[in-house]
């Protein structure tokens, strides 16, 4: 068996922008953000035959917060894989208890560590979905393996940027670009 792939996943501003502020935080560059339209159907379907081909769904504190109040009463077409894919939540504070969203577990060791053994483990690729914070940390410590952006056409002036905070330049190949008929482009990148 190989290692699986660290693959990252979200939404970015022309600008690199990936959460824009929001009231008590900060809210993901997507659909309905800064006036965007509603995703493209053929992007939707692109993301959920790729969410399927999933092995673990990772993500920070935060996001798991939120997602897990969100995706379990959810009907929305992403509801399905998002409830039943395996979910590791990194968090040094977030009691095991509090990681009540089935098919969840907490990781409190060191980031590189924990990436690694998701790596060994999975199979299939691992998938970080946000949030920015957590985006930020695996980009900084170089343990992502491809970038899947959905390139939005926006540019929002402030805001979370993926890459802030490189210790060094993080050198990608062009996997595959695809437009959308929303004008947002999914760019891979490895």
């Amino acid at each position: 068996m190989t290692d699986a792939r660290i693959v990252l996943m979200m939404g970015i501003s022309l600008d690199g922008i990936v959460a824009v502020p929001s009231g008590s935080g900060l809210r993901p560059v997507m659909e309905g953000t800064a006036g965007l339209p509603a995703e493209d159907p053929e992007l939707t379907r692109a993301k959920m035959t790729w969410l399927w081909e999933t092995g673990v769904h990772i993500m920070g504190r935060a996001t798991y917060q939120e997602m897990a109040g969100f995706w379990p009463s959810s009907t929305a077409d992403y509801a399905a894989p998002m409830n039943e894919l395996p979910k590791v939540v990194f968090s040094k504070t977030l009691a095991d208890e509090d990681a009540d969203w089935p098919e969840s577990r907490v990781a409190r060791g060191d980031l590189a560590e924990e990436i690694d053994r998701l790596r060994r483990e999975s199979g299939k690729d691992v998938v970080a979905y946000g949030g920015a914070s957590f985006a930020q940390s695996l980009a900084r410590h170089n343990l992502v393996d491809e970038y899947r952006l959905v390139t939005h056409p926006v540019a929002v002036g402030e805001g979370a940027r993926l890459f802030d905070g490189l210790p060094e330049p993080v050198h990608l190949r062009h996997v595959e670009t695809r437009p959308f008929a929303t004008a947002a482009v999914h760019i891979y990148a490895r």
